[in-house]
């Protein structure tokens, strides 16, 4: 009798000992269902961390901050690493703002973006794409709960994630975004991640985030040079595209038409003056990265901004190291966007596509209606309608140059390969 009443102590102590230490362990889906509670909540959240993109020929590191309030409004900015260069995002009860606080440059919007679009720094866009996929696997590490499901993002080469959890707040530790052959394409290490996080009143404000921009910090050499007009030239091909999308302050809207090249500008436009004969792309396979688009209108700023006297400036070439399968470059010219020097750079093939790059001035410059895209290093903004005569622009800016694609033919999907494989490229 003394050895039962023994051996029914120790396993009354063995079974609290398990319990204590949480071996009637959690399964993946009552973590769903907690992780499905936390985001019912609607809390607030502030969240740092770094992303790395293996998109491009070289790793690009990016910081990132992200925060989130319950009334929907979000900030979220990027700052390259190596750079110094910051963009970024606001959500507030005015639209979408995208900001580039060093070209004193803002877009705004009406569009419920980032919320229709996942993103891979975004705490709402991980916790759904674990809620949602079915067959989700699941396993533990030493502090984390580890999801391995399907990537939700709107670049088709992005396929799997996986996502460590903290396991007491449920809160993203890190990140990995792989394509279909396991490599590890985009990273996310959160250093910090705070629900429940305090917010001065203007913290999600477009005034605020512009002005306390640190003027001191590193800039692009030449983002001073003046653009006082934004002329855009049209693609070739077969099509002839008309472009009324971007219009700076102080400027008259852009429009020009044609198919073997740039018009004269509203105002002092000029066609190039040399040209190279291009040679045939390969093919080669862009890894992508985090991309989505969501639809707005704009508010366009009827600001002045007074014409400036800088000289101008010749332009570094950038060209893009991945282009469609039967697409090649046909020359490159030199050309005037009002009194700055920009680049033409012409292509033909199965698709037809003019991209121009320029230095634009530090000044606000406003969008008709479009569509934000999420370039991973960099915002950029779609306009045109591809369901209809499909005549659109993207328009970018990264490392002081601003980038303006145009395509009649070209899919949506490959615009997006082209201009994410221009990041990491010095100009020539």
């Amino acid at each position: 009798m003394r050895r039962v009443t023994w051996m029914v102590a120790v396993v009354m102590c063995v079974a609290l000992v398990l319990a204590g230490c949480g071996m009637g362990k959690k399964d993946a889906g009552s973590i769903v269902k907690d992780l499905d509670h936390v985001m019912g909540k609607s809390s607030s959240y502030q969240a740092s961390g770094s992303m790395i993109l293996n998109t491009g020929q070289q790793p690009q590191e990016y910081q990132v901050e992200v925060a989130y309030s319950p009334d929907h409004f979000y900030r979220i900015s990027l700052t390259n690493a190596t750079k110094d260069v910051t963009q970024i995002v606001l959500r507030n009860e005015e639209g979408v703002f995208v900001l580039t606080p060093h070209l004193k440059k803002s877009f705004r919007f009406q569009s419920d973006w980032p919320e229709n679009q996942g993103q891979v720094y975004l705490f709402q866009s991980l916790a759904k794409s674990i809620i949602a996929d079915k067959d989700r696997q699941f396993t533990t590490d030493k502090d984390a709960y580890v999801f391995d499901v399907a990537a939700n993002y709107q670049n088709e080469q992005l396929s799997r994630q996986k996502i460590w959890l903290n396991k007491k707040s449920l809160a993203p530790t890190q990140v990995q975004v792989s394509d279909a052959n396991q490599n590890v394409l985009v990273q996310v290490n959160f250093t910090h991640f705070e629900f429940d996080a305090k917010f001065d009143k203007d913290y999600f404000q477009m005034e605020r985030n512009m002005t306390s921009f640190n003027a001191t910090q590193t800039m692009p050499t030449m983002s001073d040079v003046a653009v006082t007009d934004a002329d855009h030239p049209a693609a070739t091909g077969d099509k002839t595209v008309t472009d009324k999308n971007l219009s700076a302050t102080g400027g008259q809207s852009d429009q020009t038409t044609g198919t073997k090249g740039a018009t004269a500008g509203a105002t002092t436009g000029t066609t190039g003056t040399k040209s190279t004969t291009g040679t045939a792309a390969t093919g080669t396979t862009a890894s992508g990265t985090t991309s989505g688009t969501t639809s707005g209108t704009t508010k366009t700023d009827t600001t002045k901004t007074a014409p400036t006297t800088t000289k101008a400036q010749s332009v570094g070439i950038v060209e893009p190291y991945y282009l469609p399968k039967d697409v090649v470059k046909q020359d490159i010219s030199d050309m005037k966007l009002g009194e700055d020097a920009a680049v033409l750079l012409r292509y033909k093939g199965k698709y037809s596509f003019n991209l121009v790059e320029v230095r634009p001035q530090a000044k606000s410059v406003a969008l008709q209606p479009g569509d934000i895209v999420d370039l991973g290093f960099t915002i950029g903004v779609l306009t045109g309608d591809e369901s209809k005569d499909g005549a659109r622009t993207l328009t970018w800016t990264n490392d002081g140059v601003e980038f303006r694609m145009f395509t009649g033919d070209m899919p949506t999907n490959e615009m997006i390969q082209v201009a994410m494989a221009t990041d990491g490229q010095s100009g020539k």
